[in-house]
């Protein structure tokens, strides 16, 4: 069943700001709020949810992340030899939202300095498509891609802070991140409003990113595509992706592997097919054929006589590469005998001679149709 969206749990939208998603969040966990429902399986799930949404749409990187790709940014990635994992929610993810609102109620308590800095810090995942060959995919290869991420800003090293000036303690929460105010008998833990968290504050911020710490560049790195890969493949490249938060630490890069049709090849797995037309004359006479293989080179494939369409061969060895293995797939060849559209006069003289000569009760097949067409019509009869 497909998860619901996050805006809509919350009863927010895009556009609603850090306030109103707070305050949407506020509502909902005080309605559905597990002290106030006992035994309430229905508010139960309700309050997760909304802690769920809550989490990603209160954090800039991965509201940012779910803007861009849906519920797919924080799911595993599935088939494919590479696959990674998003990550998901980090565990305690609920309790740390929880302590944003009810802190001590639930006696946690944990707003100690920066107990979710390094969380909130990271940069985001990034994500870019790569299309591959069939070939490619069997030898391998070494790809440059290039793109634009978040890196950290050399002129204040990452900080946010103009060369000559440091972060200072926030006066409002004391360096803690967090204020809690009471309403009635809960004790509300709230981010601190003016350093949004991180403790400190920036009297004078880097002129260059905009007391951020990073900056937008454009990059080129170099990958290696491994030998085998699947359509389908993810290859996480950790901390390629986007520069933290002033001086978090970096995200990650996942390359997604597509790889094109081909001509002549289908792949399933570790092995590969095709379709193999043959002639009338070599799949009754027999022949031996030279066939291709991916990597280039030819085998040959002895057609014994009498050999129909449909039938299979096998080429031991001679599909994909398995990964993290020394062993490769198997060829499969499948045959299908050619009728000519046309012939010469010659041609059919020969083959209404081969008529006239053709014993069809040594043709098993047709004389077993034969004979139940037979019985088909002394039924009707």
């Amino acid at each position: 069943m497909s998860k619901k969206d996050y805006y809509d749990i919350l009863g927010v939208t895009k556009k609603s700001s850090p306030e109103e998603i707070k305050k949407a969040y506020r509502s909902l966990a005080m309605k559905y709020h597990p002290d106030r429902n006992q035994g309430d399986k229905t508010a139960e799930a309700k309050f997760k949810e909304a802690s769920e949404a809550y989490q990603v749409l209160s954090d800039p990187k991965k509201k940012s992340s779910y803007d861009q790709f849906g519920h797919s940014a924080f799911e595993g990635g599935g088939g494919g030899a590479g696959g990674f994992d998003f990550g998901g929610f980090e565990s305690g993810a609920f309790s740390d939202i929880f302590d944003d609102f009810f802190g001590d109620f639930m006696g946690s308590g944990r707003g100690g300095r920066g107990s979710k800095k390094s969380k909130s810090n990271r940069g985001a995942d990034l994500k870019i498509n790569l299309e591959i060959t069939l070939e490619e995919a069997f030898l391998g290869k070494k790809q440059t891609i290039n793109l634009s991420s978040n890196e950290k800003c050399e002129k204040c090293s990452g900080n946010g802070a103009e060369p000559g000036s440091k972060p200072k303690k926030c006066s409002t929460c004391n360096g803690h991140g967090k204020i809690r105010t009471q309403q009635g008998f809960f004790t509300l833990q709230q981010t601190c409003p003016d350093c949004g968290g991180e403790g400190e504050t920036l009297s004078n911020p880097c002129r260059n990113c905009k007391g951020s710490g990073a900056t937008k560049t454009k990059k080129s790195l170099s990958i290696q595509i491994p030998k085998g890969v699947d359509d389908g493949t993810q290859i996480r490249l950790s901390g390629k992706g986007d520069a933290g938060y002033r001086g978090g630490s970096n995200g990650d890069l996942y390359v997604f592997i597509s790889v094109e049709k081909h001509r002549i090849f289908q792949r399933s797995e570790e092995n590969l097919y095709y379709k193999l037309p043959i002639s009338m004359t070599d799949a009754a006479l027999g022949a031996e054929i030279e066939v291709p293989t991916i990597d280039g080179g030819k085998s040959k494939v002895k057609i014994p006589a009498g050999t129909q369409s449909g039938k299979q061969f096998r080429l031991k060895g001679k599909g994909m590469p398995i990964i993290k293995s020394d062993d490769y797939g198997d060829l499969y060849l499948e045959t299908n005998v050619i009728i000519p559209e046309t012939i010469s006069k010659e041609q059919r003289e020969l083959l209404e001679k081969f008529k006239s000569l053709e014993d069809l009760n040594n043709n098993s097949e047709i004389k077993n149709f034969i004979n139940k067409a037979k019985k088909f019509w002394e039924n009707i009869n």
